[in-house]
Parts: C-alpha cells; sequence; structure tokens
C-alpha cells in the first residue's frame, strides 16, 4: 500500500492508500479522551477544550472493507468512485498495520484500542474476509475491540457478534421511504427487522443517525423497535462532500464533528 493522499487533523490523520492493482483506500487513525463518549451540549459532539489526550487513552482505526462501494448513500462520499471491490482480508489487516507503524504506538500501551470498520464498503457484502482479518488481528492484539458499520443486509448472519466484536447499523432516518432514498441498496433489512437483531457482545448495538432532517428522528418509533436494553443511539453530523451537495443535504441536525 502507498500513500497517495494523506490529510492531518487536531488528533489523527486521514490516509487515502493506493492499493497493487491502482484502486484506492480510505483508513483513519485517530485518538480522543474518554470524555467524548459522552456527547457535550444539545444537538452536537464538539469537544470543550484543547487538551486531547493522546493514543493512551481511547485509539481508533477506521478501516476500509471494499475499494468504493454499491450502497451509494446520499450523503457518502465514497459515491464519487465509480467501481467497487471487496478487499481481500490481507488488504484490510495491511490497513490496520500500516497504521500502527504510521503512528508509531503500540496498541497494547492503549487503554482502550477499537478498529472500526467504518470507511469504504458494506462490511456484510465481504462478511468472510472480515471475519478472517478480526480473527487474524485479534490474535495479535487480543484486547483489540471491533465495531462493525451495516445498513443490515438481508439475510445477514450475527451470530458471530459476540465478545469483543460489536455491531453497528446505519439508519439514519425512521421514515421508512426516507430511509430507502438515503440508503438506495435495495436488499437491506427493514427498520422493524433490525431491531430484532441480538448480539452476544460485550456491548450494546450502536444505531447511527445521521440526521438530515428532524423530522427523521421519531421518539415513538425508537421506543417501539429499539429495546434500551439491546441498543444504544448515536447521533452523526452530514461531513459535507460534493455527493451530499449535489443531493442538497446541508450539514444535517446534529452539529460538530464526529470522529468515532
Amino acid at each position: 500500500m502507498e500513500i497517495k493522499k494523506q490529510k492531518n487533523f487536531k488528533n489523527g490523520v486521514v490516509y487515502c492508500l493506493q492499493l497493487e492493482d491502482g484502486m484506492l483506500v480510505e483508513t483513519t487513525d485517530t485518538f480522543l479522551p474518554f470524555y467524548t463518549k459522552d456527547a457535550i451540549g444539545r444537538k452536537q459532539n464538539s469537544l470543550d477544550n484543547s487538551n486531547l489526550g493522546n493514543r493512551s487513552e481511547r485509539w481508533m482505526i477506521g478501516v476500509s472493507t471494499m475499494s468504493g462501494c454499491p450502497v451509494r448513500c446520499k450523503f457518502c462520499a465514497t459515491g464519487n468512485m465509480k467501481k467497487y471491490r471487496n478487499l481481500t482480508a490481507d488488504e484490510i489487516v495491511g490497513q490496520v498495520f500500516f497504521a500502527i507503524k504510521k503512528a508509531g504506538f503500540n496498541p497494547e500501551s492503549a487503554k482502550e484500542f477499537k478498529i472500526n470498520y467504518t470507511r469504504m464498503g458494506e462490511p456484510f457484502l465481504n462478511i468472510e474476509a472480515v471475519k478472517e482479518a478480526i480473527e487474524r488481528i485479534s490474535k495479535v492484539y487480543p484486547n483489540t475491540h471491533h465495531y462493525i458499520s451495516t445498513i443490515g443486509i438481508q439475510g445477514s448472519d450475527f451470530s458471530f457478534i459476540k465478545d469483543n466484536v460489536t455491531l453497528q447499523i446505519s439508519l439514519h432516518s425512521f421514515d421508512e421511504q426516507k430511509r430507502n432514498w438515503l440508503i438506495p441498496y435495495p436488499k437491506k433489512m427493514s427498520i422493524e427487522e433490525l431491531g430484532r437483531i441480538r448480539t452476544e457482545s460485550n456491548l450494546k448495538t450502536t444505531i447511527n443517525l445521521t440526521l438530515v432532517d428532524e423530522s427523521d428522528f421519531n421518539a415513538e418509533l425508537l421506543q417501539i423497535y429499539f429495546d434500551k436494553k439491546h441498543f444504544f443511539i448515536k447521533l452523526s453530523p452530514i461531513n459535507p462532500n460534493n455527493i451530499s451537495e449535489k443531493n442538497h443535504l446541508g450539514e444535517g441536525v446534529i452539529e460538530g464533528v464526529n470522529l468515532v
């Protein structure tokens, strides 16, 4: 893997990496102090001071499971890519080791080390390679916590989501018709089906809501479908790009920059 582009920010870096066949992937290296697990202020999750800590607190590496993506979410910049393909387990693991090498920090020295399968691609459309990557990474760094993000592909098997593997569901709207527009991939689970998912993870399943409009949130449906014993809600902003602008989505309802 070679660095095609690198963008540094206050507490991390985004890498655009080029694979041997010329395809591109995105990998992130982010660190945050523990307190950012709690949103600060209403409708935003900005940090309230300049002390961002370091990798010894919360270190998160975000990896791609595909180069490009067939899901084509209306606010995702990956939609710029005309082609896509699944990554091999080697290519997924390679992103993690690449980020560790560039950081020059041992994950075993971090109080919390996470790998987020949240960058390019839908992990459950490449799930066997993802599972192999998790197994291989966990042998080297057994305390790693793996977060797998999905729109909820029909027919998915969630039985392997246990212990240090946690599921994150991209919901984005409680209006089924609006969600179908935001996430145009046809073979996805309904909101009701998503609410029936149960895992054996050490942590609750996260429901991620990138809210375009306040009407996309519905507290009554949240209570009906997503039992608080099993689900945790995360509200995320839109990170504006030419795809989101083309679809006139603005910056969404939630303020702040989501880095997890």
